[in-house]
């Protein structure tokens, strides 16, 4: 009876060390599936694209995201927590519209792309919730797709953003309204939790203003700051005295950066 028992609790053991390594390795692979969307564009000839957008970057050469960028619908969006990330593309059944071989292409979120509730989801309403739509560049879509298209089917999966150098910290505000834009962020994109620390502070949570701008209402003037940083796996990373004692509002400086 005993030999028994102690059968059936290695037996379980076993069977709950198996399952733990299957949910392991179904979270290590969720981000290489890919889904289905549909995907536009928009004309870059008034630099529409490379300026403004819902995530707060600005100038998206100055900040290093050039035209490889894109907009995305409400379902997609999450309220800004997605800006940053690095989704991969391809366009897929569509024989008169999708390029030969179906050739794919890495962008960054940018922007928001708002819902038409006025025109149908199929035709000019393609942001409506809950569709997952893109709103690429030109020189994105075009990568994929041919010019003349309007709208194309798109197969899409998260990668890692492949960046150079560390994460930037463009700080802006004013004396007790602390400011600062992240980019340039490595791994999934994202950013989830900021803290800041000054060298007569402790750690001070910042919460998102909108976008990747994070803010908290404490002066930080005349002292060297130090960031936490957290993306959405979970990942922490400290940038220790990235701004100098005399550091400016207007100014960008870098940190250290996620290891892919």
């Amino acid at each position: 009876m005993e030999s028994l028992k102690a059968t059936l609790l290695c037996f379980m053991l076993v069977s709950l060390k198996l399952h733990k390594k299957a949910a392991v390795a179904t979270t290590a692979t969720r981000d290489d599936e890919w889904m289905t969307a549909t995907a536009t564009y928009i004309k870059d000839s008034d630099g529409s694209t490379l300026t403004g957008g819902a995530c707060g970057y600005g100038d998206l050469n100055r900040v290093g995201y050039g035209r490889k960028s894109t907009a995305v619908s409400g379902e997609l969006f999450k309220r800004g927590s997605t800006c940053g990330g690095c989704f991969e593309l391809r366009c897929v059944d569509h024989i008169l519209w999708c390029l030969q071989g179906s050739p794919s292409m890495v962008v960054t979120v940018t922007d928001f792309c708002a819902p038409n509730f006025g025109l149908p989801g199929d035709y000019g309403g393609w942001c409506n919730y809950p569709r997952e739509h893109f709103q690429m560049s030109e020189l994105a879509f075009t990568a994929i797709a041919e010019r003349q298209a309007d709208i194309v089917p798109v197969q899409y999966r998260r990668v890692n953003c492949v960046r150079n150098g560390g994460l930037r910290f463009m700080i802006s505000g004013s004396s007790y309204f602390y400011q600062v834009l992240i980019t340039n962020v490595g791994s999934d994109g994202e950013v989830v939790a900021v803290k800041v620390k000054g060298s007569r502070t402790g750690w001070i949570p910042m919460g998102r203003n909108w976008g990747q701008i994070w803010q908290c209402d404490v002066d930080l003037s005349r002292q060297p700051l130090s960031f936490e940083v957290t993306n959405s796996r979970g990942r922490t990373i400290t940038s220790y005295n990235v701004a100098p004692v005399n550091w400016r509002f207007g100014q960008t400086f870098e940190g250290k950066q996620f290891e892919q």
